[in-house]
Order: structure tokens, then sequence, then C-alpha cells
């Protein structure tokens, strides 16, 4: 059997902490509404997810749980492990707190940063006088 060579040494890891802690891969959108993040977080159950917005950083904590092989498999090979993800971004003050939303599925973690009414776009109705 060929072992493939690990990827692990391409992650972006924290090594001084008691689990490596790993940048999960993020994406974001805007729409007219919010700001959408969505982040890898593969492995995390709701119970180790950790997402907090204080003063103007949002924070996207996960913890993964050790392997649950049964006792009679001899591991070949290991690239998932116990690990901590781990992002952090500013964001403006045009989000509205209160209605901030997160949900988790099939690994994913979806923010919604809905924006505040003065910040979404306005369309302006134009008088003609005449």
């Amino acid at each position: 059997m060929t072992i493939p060579p690990t990827n692990v040494e391409a992650r972006k890891v924290e090594s001084a902490r008691d689990l490596p802690v790993i940048e999960p891969a993020t994406d974001i959108y805007e729409t007219d509404t919010a700001l959408v993040v969505v982040a890898d977080m593969p492995g995390v159950p709701e119970s180790g997810l950790e997402v907090t917005l204080e003063n103007q950083v949002l924070t996207l904590c996960g913890r993964t749980a050790a392997g649950s092989e049964p006792a009679t498999h001899g591991r070949v090979y290991r690239e998932f492990g116990p690990a901590e993800y781990r992002r952090t971004f500013t964001i403006n003050d045009g989000i509205d707190r209160e209605k901030i939303t997160a949900r988790l599925k099939n690994g994913v973690l979806r923010v919604t940063l809905p924006k505040a009414a003065q910040a979404q776009p306005r369309r302006i109705a134009v008088q003609s006088e005449g």
C-alpha cells in the first residue's frame, strides 16, 4: 500500500498550544442585507464550537475530539486528530449584533451578520417638479 505524503505541514498550525491550531478555509460573501462567513470545521461537533463578537473582532473557534476507531484496528496513516480551528476577522460597526446567527451543517459553519438598517442600501424616490 502506498501512503500519500502528508499535507499537515502545509496547513497554518500554531504549535505553542496543547492542540494544533489550524486556520480553517473561509469564504466571506456580501449581500444587500448581510455579510455571510462560511468556514470549514471538519469533525467539529456543535458542542465544540464557539462564535464570539467582541468589540469589532469576530472569532470562530472549533475543537475536534480524538478519533474513535476501535482498539482492534491498527492505524496505518493519520492526518486527522484532535485540533482547534481558530479564525478571527475585524468587522465594521454596520452590523446588527442582536440578529447574528450561526449554523453548523456537514462540517461547514455559516455565520450570518445582518447589516444594521442604516448600513443597508436604500432606494431614494426622485420627485419631479413641474
